[in-house]
């Protein structure tokens, strides 16, 4: 049976998307930035909710409609805790719906940079091979071999031949996978049994341990 080195690599955008809005302020298309805060609004049983934008060279407000006219009773007590509360954390998730951006705006700039948490899941003795398991909890405009490419420090031209000779394997198992931006619980699995470094150098790679 083959030995695995099991990691986890939790991938968090840097900037969220920034959808581009007619500017009252500028008087033309200007790319908006969340400003983390929410304005509620309530009208007898019925509440409105925004999530309020800034213009990056005015500051000219926008509010982007989470929800309207909605009936408090319909709406999930834990929602209604955080919209009440401006909780950081569902704000931040919140920025990254990138359906509801889009049927407000003309456009919609996303960014690639991340920060990556690496952690060790399952590791054994004489390992041969390494399965990333790749967590992206929000929308992340990076594709599967930029980012292994980088991580790993190998090119992209010996990634994508490692993956067309089946030494990369992918689950889902998809041809154009490479080429596509990375998904939540995406496994990625390298047979490194021909690697003579696979130890320390592939491990510190995998878990971002120091050469």
């Amino acid at each position: 049976m083959c030995k695995t080195l099991r990691v986890r690599w939790t991938i968090i955008p840097r900037t969220a998307p920034q959808p581009w809005i007619a500017c009252s302020g500028c008087g033309s298309l200007r790319a908006f930035r969340s400003s983390g805060k929410i304005r509620l609004n309530a009208n007898g049983r019925k509440l409105d909710a925004w999530l309020i934008y800034k213009c990056l060279i005015c500051e000219r407000t926008w509010n982007r409609p989470i929800f309207e006219r909605r009936n408090i009773r319909d709406i999930d007590p834990m929602i209604l805790g955080a919209l009440q509360s401006n909780d950081p954390d569902w704000i931040r998730s919140e920025t990254f719906n990138l359906d509801a951006l889009r049927r407000k705006s003309q456009r919609v700039d996303e960014f690639a940079e991340v920060d990556i948490a690496k952690e060790i899941r399952h590791e054994t003795t004489g390992w041969t091979s390494l399965e990333i398991e790749l967590m992206a909890p929000f929308p992340t405009n990076i594709r599967l071999d930029r980012l292994l490419a980088g991580e790993l420090k190998i090119s992209r031209c010996r990634l994508l031949a490692l993956h067309d000779q089946g030494v990369c394997r992918t689950e889902p198992d998809r041809a154009d996978i490479m080429r596509r931006r990375i998904r939540n619980g995406t496994l990625v699995m390298i047979d490194l049994a021909m690697e003579a470094e696979r130890e320390p150098y592939w491990k510190a790679l995998a878990t971002g341990a120091s050469l």
